[in-house]
């Protein structure tokens, strides 16, 4: 029983009561790590709706993007140059700075090996990590913490958002938390309902939170949160979050990070890039989901401060958006896209991959960006060489999973 107030690590969550502190709280309340122990974390970013990878990261160096483009290009004037045939959208200056201290990297015409062009199966293939095959039960995000240590916490996996993804469905214990300031117990796994498993149930909104897996302790971790009055946590010096669900998810799981309470994998998505009219370029709906996307990021990276050391960033679409805009000054769906692998281990300030061109006989169906790198090889990657799970079989069954084939993108 305690009758006094304890300050976690990095002031991010404070508790106040007399209730019981469960043992994982109690030892992040008053242990740091231990050197050689450090947690090794790995956040997924979904972006749902199938983002434009090519006015995301453009090939300003390739004149064919602009001609296959006339209103929706980024002009040249307007790039933030990377390295002089790529650049990235204006809107996104934000993560600028973390590609020039090599924090940054990216992938391009990454993407899934199937040719579905359905949000729905091109989602739920990304998730799984099985593309082609929707007999998969779990998700590889949940498979990849199988055969590691598990810390004794509840927070271990996390997702951010009113349901449980899935990504991270599965045998291990997860959570899904939509607000800690209401954080509960309730709903369902998704894997459960196939109004659940639907492209619209992914956006919808909800105070409740998902326990996948249960144990005592994390019903005493809600008692906890709720009397730790989360709403009052303040950002670090210099970490700017935009207002909106994905900056408040983002600036959420930093918290939870630095109260040192476990978490290995974390989740979070932001949907809004499905244009197949009016996409924009330097303005409009891009523009706008692109600002909201990299201050978001930026921000979480400058909140964790030195935590971001061991931390990855992993971002990805279901799809990329067919290379010729179409005649609503908008895109429809394509195939390969662009990743970004922001964090501390990350060897960055390149772009990885190889890039297939844009001629029309370089194009996938004559119509798309070919995929030149398997998603799974970037994020097998990540969960080998960061968090430490050398049985990739397990998290992506039936891939080519050999180490000499990596990007090495990770110091």
């Amino acid at each position: 029983m305690i009758n006094r107030r304890i300050f976690l690590r990095n002031s991010a969550i404070t508790l106040v009561g007399t209730a019981a502190v469960p043992a994982f709280l109690r030892r992040a309340a008053f242990g740091a790590e231990a050197p050689g122990l450090r947690t090794k974390r790995l956040v997924v970013i979904f972006q749902r709706g199938a983002a434009d990878g090519l006015n995301i990261v453009v090939p300003h160096g390739e004149p064919t993007y602009y001609a296959m483009r006339p209103s929706i290009s980024i002009p040249r004037s307007s790039v933030l140059d990377l390295d002089g045939f790529f650049g990235l959208h204006p809107s996104m200056a934000a993560l600028q700075p973390l590609w020039s201290q090599k924090h940054l990297a990216i992938v391009h015409a990454a993407g899934s090996p199937d040719p579905t062009r359905s949000h729905f199966d091109a989602q739920d293939f990304m998730e799984s990590g099985t593309p082609g095959l929707k007999a998969t039960e779990d998700g590889w995000l949940n498979r990849s913490l199988h055969s590691l240590p598990a810390p004794d916490s509840a927070f271990r996996a996390v997702a951010m958002g009113p349901m449980l993804p899935r990504i991270l469905a599965g045998h291990e214990p997860a959570l899904a938390i939509n607000s800690l300031s209401d954080f509960g117990i309730g709903g369902r796994s998704p894997n459960q309902s196939s109004v659940q498993n639907s492209f619209e149930a992914m956006y919808a909104g909800s105070v409740d939170a998902v326990l996948h897996g249960s144990a005592q302790e994390t019903f005493d971790a809600v008692k906890m949160l709720k009397a730790a009055n989360p709403a009052q946590y303040t950002p670090s010096a210099g970490a700017n979050y935009p207002r909106g669900r994905f900056g408040d998810s983002l600036k959420q799981l930093a918290q939870l990070i630095k109260a040192n309470l476990g978490v290995q994998v974390a989740f979070a998505d932001i949907g809004g890039w499905d244009h197949h009219v009016n996409e924009g370029s330097t303005e409009g709906q891009i523009a706008n989901v692109l600002r909201d996307f990299s201050q978001s990021l930026a921000g979480f990276w400058t909140d964790l401060g030195d935590l971001a050391e061991d931390t990855i960033v992993v971002t990805m679409s279901e799809f990329g958006r067919t290379v010729r805009e179409n005649g609503n000054r908008g895109t429809d769906h394509g195939h390969a896209n662009v990743m970004f692998v922001m964090g501390g281990p990350v060897k960055g300030g390149k772009v990885y991959g190889r890039w297939p061109g844009l001629e029309s006989s370089q194009l996938y169906e004559g119509r798309d960006l070919a995929v030149t790198t398997d998603f799974r090889f970037v994020l097998g990657e990540a969960v080998r060489q960061h968090l430490g799970n050398r049985d990739l079989s397990d998290v992506f069954p039936g891939f080519d999973d050999r180490p000499e084939k990596f990007l090495r993108y990770l110091s």
